[in-house]
């Protein structure tokens, strides 16, 4: 306890000592010249004495000793040369690193994924590390009711998600991807063999799904689709990732409406058929959101998104 009040104590009366006054004193110290030292710090000799004569009489301390012909550093001065490099040289990185961040090019920047982000995500996250390699991503998957309240408390800078049903106002989302909604069926299904299966005819099935929760937008979207088809389904099962539903039902435990893009991946035990419905485009295609809280600046987050849409773009060439 004593030898903390001795210390705050003698922070208190620790003097202030100007950056400016310790470049200065680093350049006599290392020339041992007036003269020299003042033409390297590109000002005159006579304020440069009085710049040194200032910090002596800040510290108490002789750093110098001086006559007509040379200029020795004293004991003190000798151990306050290596204080003042130090202090210096963590200041220039310290700078150094606040440029880096005020450009992007440092800090850290966390990204939230829903599971069919799979085909944006890897070329995404290849060209920001190679492009931004001082960056530190933190990643996370996520349902995107999660992104949304990690995002909406900070924890997360910019997310992958499927539209929600509501919008926080201070999120601002991009639309990336739009899929159409497919039908996954056991490979044992009624249905499996058609090329095209009309949702109607699923009413009968028992149907495997994410909680509410969790994503309202394609909850709901998944009713709506439903009852214009007739019918109101029945959930005999929830899960909280689109790859867990499909191994569902490949495991025979119902069907499901999931993107197309979960298709992509070879799945053994289920097929994934488009679906017909009397329903406009809005109605049967999902969209993959970016989302993120506009009330927060971010260069690594800018700099994500724009890397993003490029990835976008690469998709849509190879599709043409």
């Amino acid at each position: 306890m004593l030898a903390s009040h001795a210390s705050e104590a003698w922070q208190e009366r620790a003097p202030m000592i100007e950056t400016r006054l310790l470049r200065q004193f680093v350049a006599v110290a290392e020339e041992l010249n007036f003269h020299r030292a003042a033409e390297r710090l590109h000002m005159a000799q006579p304020p440069l004495s009085q710049a040194i004569r200032k910090l002596e009489d800040t510290l108490g301390l002789h750093l110098f000793t001086r006559s007509n012909r040379s200029v020795a550093l004293t004991p003190a001065g000798t151990a306050f040369l290596a204080s003042a490099r130090r202090v210096l040289a963590q200041l220039d990185a310290g700078i150094r690193e606040a440029q880096r961040v005020a450009a992007g090019q440092a800090g850290q920047l966390s990204v939230t994924f829903v599971g069919t982000a799979h085909e944006l995500l890897p070329p995404t996250l290849r060209r920001f590390r190679t492009d931004f390699p001082g960056v530190e991503l933190v990643l996370r998957e996520a349902t995107t009711g999660e992104q949304l309240a990690a995002i909406t408390a900070g924890e997360a800078d910019i997310g992958l998600m499927r539209r929600p049903g509501i919008m926080v106002a201070q999120i601002a989302s991009e639309c990336l991807l739009r899929e159409p909604i497919l039908a996954a069926l056991p490979d044992d299904h009624p249905r499996a063999r058609l090329g095209t299966v009309p949702l109607a005819d699923l009413a009968g099935d028992g149907f495997i799904g994410t909680p509410r929760q969790l994503g309202i937008g394609f909850h709901d979207q998944i009713l709506g689709l439903c009852r214009l088809a007739g019918f109101s389904p029945r959930i005999v099962q929830e899960a909280r990732q689109m790859q867990t539903i499909a191994s569902l039902v490949a495991g025979g435990l119902g069907v499901a409406l999931i993107p197309a893009s979960l298709a992509l991946v070879p799945r053994a035990g289920v097929v994934f058929r488009p679906i017909a419905v009397a329903a406009p485009p809005e109605m049967t295609h999902i969209e993959l959101i970016a989302a993120w809280d506009a009330t927060r600046t971010s260069l690594p987050r800018d700099n994500f998104l724009v890397l993003l849409r490029q990835a976008v773009r690469d998709m849509q060439n190879i599709s043409n």
